[in-house]
C-alpha cells in the first residue's frame, strides 16, 4: 500500500483545496476490500486511470463507472469498493468551495457520485485531443514523486479556480466555518454580527448541508482521528463522551450508531472504516 497527502503549495489554490492524496493498492489480497467512508462535507475530485473501475454503496443506491470522478459531501456513511487494486489520487476541496467555482454541474450536490468531465474543467490546457492526459501527465508521477506531481496539480488548477465567483453568501460562510468548532450554533449570530436566520440561510444555499450537519460531521471526524490513535483497551468510553461535548456515554453511543452505523465498541472492533485501513488518507 502506498499513501501520501499533501497542503497545496499556492495560497489561490489553498484558498479553495485543502490537500492532495494519493491511495494505491497494488495488489488484490492488500488490506480491507469493503472500507467504509464517514460522512463528510468536503468534496472530492478523484482522478484514476480511464479503464479503472469505481463502485460506491450509498443509502440511495449504488453508483459505479469508469475512471476520474467526483464524490460530493454524504451525510451517511458509504461503502467503497476496494477488491482490486487500484490508484487514486485525489483532490480535496474546502466546504462550500465548488458554489464559487465553474462547475459542469449545478452546486451544491450531496450524496452524489459523478463521472468527472476534466476536459471541461481544464480546456486551457488543450486535453479535447488527448485522452490519456490524466495517465500520462499526472498519475504517471504520483506514486514517485509526489512534490512534482503537487506542483503540477497547482498549475493545472490554476486558471479553474481563479475563474471563481464570491458573494456575499460564500464570504459569510467562510467566516462561519471555523468557528463551527468553538462556537455554538446559536451564538453564530451575535459573534458575526448577523441574524442566525441569514447564517443558515447563507450556509445552505453555498454547502448544501446545514450547520448542525456540518458541525456533527467537523466532531465525527476529530473522534475518529482520536480513537484511531489508541487500542481499545487505552479507550475510556465515559471520558471521551465529555471530552468531546455529549452529555453522558449513551448519548455517545446513539450519535455514533446514527453517524456510522455501530456502536462504539463494535466499531473499534471492526476498526472498518477509511481512516483506520488507510491511515487517515481518505
Amino acid at each position: 500500500m502506498i499513501n501520501w497527502i499533501r497542503a497545496p503549495k499556492r495560497p489561490d489554490i489553498a484558498k479553495y483545496v485543502e490537500s492532495y492524496w494519493l491511495l494505491v493498492k497494488e495488489t488484490e489480497s492488500e488490506s480491507h476490500q469493503s472500507p467504509k467512508l464517514n460522512p463528510h462535507p468536503e468534496s472530492h475530485l478523484i482522478l484514476a486511470p480511464q479503464a479503472q473501475r469505481y463502485r460506491y454503496d450509498l443509502k440511495s443506491g449504488v453508483k459505479q463507472g469508469l475512471g476520474s470522478h467526483w464524490l460530493f459531501p454524504q451525510v451517511q456513511t458509504l461503502q467503497l469498493d476496494h477488491a482490486h487494486a487500484f490508484l487514486y489520487l485525489g483532490i480535496k476541496f474546502r466546504v462550500g468551495a465548488l458554489y464559487s467555482l465553474a462547475m459542469p454541474s449545478s452546486q451544491p450536490l450531496i450524496d452524489e457520485v459523478e463521472d468527472a468531465d476534466l476536459r471541461a474543467l481544464f480546456n486551457e490546457h488543450n486535453l479535447a485531443t488527448d485522452e490519456a492526459w490524466v495517465d500520462q501527465h499526472i498519475l504517471a508521477i504520483a506514486k514517485d514523486d509526489p512534490e512534482a506531481c503537487c506542483d503540477r496539480l497547482d498549475d493545472y488548477l490554476a486558471t479553474w479556480l481563479a475563474n471563481n465567483h464570491e458573494d456575499k453568501h460564500s464570504q459569510l460562510t467562510r467566516k462561519v466555518l471555523p468557528l463551527l468548532a468553538t462556537v455554538p450554533i446559536a451564538q453564530l449570530g451575535e459573534t458575526l454580527y448577523c441574524s442566525q436566520r441569514t447564517i443558515e440561510r447563507s450556509f445552505n444555499r453555498v454547502t448544501g448541508l446545514t450547520l448542525k450537519q456540518c458541525q456533527s460531521m467537523q466532531k465525527l471526524e476529530s473522534l475518529l482521528e482520536y480513537l484511531y490513535q489508541r487500542d481499545k483497551q487505552d479507550i475510556d468510553w465515559v471520558e471521551l463522551a465529555y471530552q468531546f461535548g455529549f452529555s453522558d456515554q449513551p448519548h455517545l453511543i446513539r450519535y455514533l450508531k446514527s453517524q456510522i452505523g455501530a456502536t462504539p465498541n463494535n466499531y473499534v472492533t471492526q476498526r472498518d472504516l477509511t481512516i483506520d485501513v488507510y491511515g487517515g488518507v481518505e
